[in-house]
């Protein structure tokens, strides 16, 4: 069988290059590794795009998303038989209906409203950062002050649209899933990721003490090790 492809899908206040360290893990092992820009402008449009990509590889693929980016691969699979797993990395897993804006809320814990910037658009929508003073804290506490400090600058903003938008029916009712979530994240508290883990009926969970939201930048070798898992298991 061809060798699949790792797609990697960022999610919000993160962007592609958040992805380098588990990059030269998978590269290590000879992986197709393609890491997307996610615009987190709106889940159908996010969608569209890793579908697009998707749909123009030969050969089996594996999703995987971080935060918001969970949404968009449980709903960018559309049938598109040569994806085979999915791995969820501290990431929203949705029901049909559910909202990252509703899931993050439903279990106690999260600050991420607290720590905001919202930034008006002509469209009339809004785009949200985190405030670089809190972000190290918020975001990333497990990194080193100063990395944090240049991932706060080069985030990409979350439209509010996207938060609010709700799943279709999502794939990873017939995929198989692993998932990997922090102790320490204050996006979504950890009673979400171990709801959603559960729900999905995950093949393999993994709950990494003392890390923070930003799993794939400060624990690039934990995911890549669960990612290895999930290829290994469809070759």
């Amino acid at each position: 069988m061809t060798s699949p492809t790792v797609i990697l899908v960022h999610g919000a206040f993160a962007e592609s290059a958040s992805w380098n360290g588990v990059i030269t893990h998978l590269h290590e092992h000879d992986l197709n590794v393609i890491a997307t820009a996610n615009p987190l402008r709106s889940l159908a449009g996010d969608a569209d795009i890793v579908a697009g990509l998707v749909a123009s590889i030969d050969g089996p693929v594996v999703l995987v998303g971080h935060s918001y980016g969970g949404q968009i691969i449980s709903n960018a699979v559309r049938g598109q038989e040569q994806v085979k797993a999915l791995v969820f990395v501290a990431a929203f897993a949705p029901e049909q209906g559910e909202s990252v804006a509703e899931l993050s809320g439903r279990f106690p814990g999260s600050t991420l409203g607290e720590t905001l910037n919202a930034v008006a658009l002509p469209d009339g929508s809004t785009d949200l950062y985190i405030r670089q003073e809190l972000y190290h804290q918020q975001f990333a506490a497990d990194l080193p002050a100063g990395r944090a400090a240049l991932d706060a600058v080069t985030q990409r903003p979350l439209n509010d649209r996207a938060l609010q938008d709700t799943s279709d029916a999502p794939a990873w009712r017939r995929l198989p899933s692993w998932f990997i979530y922090p102790e320490l994240d204050f996006n979504i508290p950890l009673a979400a990721h171990r709801f959603m883990a559960e729900r999905a009926g995950a093949r393999e969970r993994v709950e990494i003490a003392g890390a923070s939201h930003a799993l794939p930048a400060s624990q690039p070798g934990a995911v890549a090790e669960l990612i290895l898992q999930a290829v290994k298991a469809i070759a």
